[in-house]
């Protein structure tokens, strides 16, 4: 009997063990599965973040291209229009002085634009409100209410 005893023990623990490595090896599985999974998604998640940074990248690259573009074309019209006040300025007299003023300071500003393009222009500005706080803060403020003022009449 002691020897039935031993033999079903070893049975058991025999199928116990068994009954033991299953779950155990289900969970490696499931865990390991889990692993892949957020190798998996991470992965695309990243390659998703590039995507989408590079898109963005190039989207500020042509916004940027457009916006140089788009001065350069400013000014040259600034220069043009410099040009035509000086042709069509009365020959003498006080209209003759204040044409060739304009004129000057149109050709001055083209000049600055296709010498500095926007990012001078944003730096002076910058450089501007930082060295005139408050007269920048009165600007901004009366700029605002024109522009509530002109879309709150359409």
């Amino acid at each position: 009997m002691a020897n039935t005893t031993s033999t079903m023990k070893k049975g058991e623990e025999k199928m116990g063990g068994n009954l033991g490595e299953k779950p155990r090896d289900l969970a490696g599985n499931v865990s390991e599965k889990a692993r892949d999974t957020a190798t998996a998604v991470t992965d695309k998640t990243r390659d998703t973040a590039t995507a989408v940074t590079d898109k963005a990248r190039e989207m500020a690259s042509n916004f940027g291209q457009q916006a140089e573009s788009a001065t350069s074309s400013v000014a040259t019209g600034m220069k043009s229009l410099a040009e035509s006040i000086r042709e069509n300025a009365p020959e003498g007299g006080m209209l003759r002085s204040a044409s060739t003023t304009v004129a000057d300071t149109l050709e001055s500003g083209s000049r600055y634009l296709q010498e500095e393009g926007l990012s001078g222009l944003g730096d002076d500005l910058s450089n501007f409100v930082r060295r005139n706080p408050l007269p920048a803060l009165f600007v901004g403020i009366a700029f605002g209410f024109l522009i509530a003022r002109a879309t709150s009449r359409s």
